[in-house]
C-alpha cells in the first residue's frame, strides 16, 4: 500500500493522464518522478502533442527529469506511473537506472480501452528473424568498431 505522500504523488500522474485526454495532448497516460520526496518532473502523455510515438508520459517525465538534473541517469528516483509501463517505457526505466516503480492501471485494463501491448511483448521475445518486422542483419564488423572505440575511451558514461 502507499503512504499518504506516495498517494499524492500517484494522484498527481492520474491527473496528468486525465488532462491529457481532456486537452488532446495525448493518451490517458501520466507519470511523475519524484527524488527525495521531491517532484522533479510531472506529465502527461505527449504523442499527439510532439507527434511523436515515443512520447510516452514515462519517456517525456524521464526526459524532464533528466533535463531537470543534468544527468543520463535517474538513481535515487522514482517513478509513479498512472499505468503500468509498456515495453519500451518499461524499457526507459530501467536504462534511467530509476530505484523504483509505482504504477496504479494495469497492462489488462490498457487494452480494454485500446492500447494493447501484447504483441510487443510477444515480437521481443522473438528471434529478430522471427519477428513480424522485416529485419536484415549486416556489417557487423564494420559496426564493432564504434564498440572498440568505447571500449578504449576512458571516460564514459553508460
Amino acid at each position: 500500500m502507499l503512504n499518504k505522500e506516495q498517494r499524492e504523488f500517484m494522484n498527481l500522474a492520474i491527473e496528468k493522464a486525465s488532462e491529457n485526454v481532456k486537452t488532446g495532448k495525448g493518451g490517458p497516460f501520466g507519470s511523475v518522478i519524484v527524488k527525495n520526496g521531491k517532484i522533479i518532473s510531472a506529465t502527461g502523455n505527449t504523442v499527439n502533442k510532439t507527434c511523436d510515438p515515443t512520447a510516452h508520459a514515462e519517456i517525456a517525465a524521464i526526459r524532464l527529469a533528466c533535463q531537470e538534473l543534468k544527468s543520463v541517469t535517474l538513481e535515487g528516483c522514482e517513478i509513479y506511473a498512472s499505468c503500468e509501463p509498456c515495453p519500451m517505457c518499461l524499457s526507459a526505466i530501467y536504462w534511467a537506472k530509476i530505484d523504483k516503480l509505482y504504477y496504479a492501471a494495469t497492462k489488462e485494463d490498457a487494452s480494454e480501452a485500446g492500447f494493447d501491448d501484447t504483441f510487443l511483448y510477444k515480437e521481443i521475445s522473438l528471434d529478430p528473424n522471427k519477428r513480424s518486422l522485416n529485419t536484415v542483419h549486416d556489417m557487423h564488423e564494420e559496426a564493432l568498431i564504434s564498440f572498440k572505440l568505447w571500449k578504449d575511451k576512458n571516460k564514459r558514461v553508460v
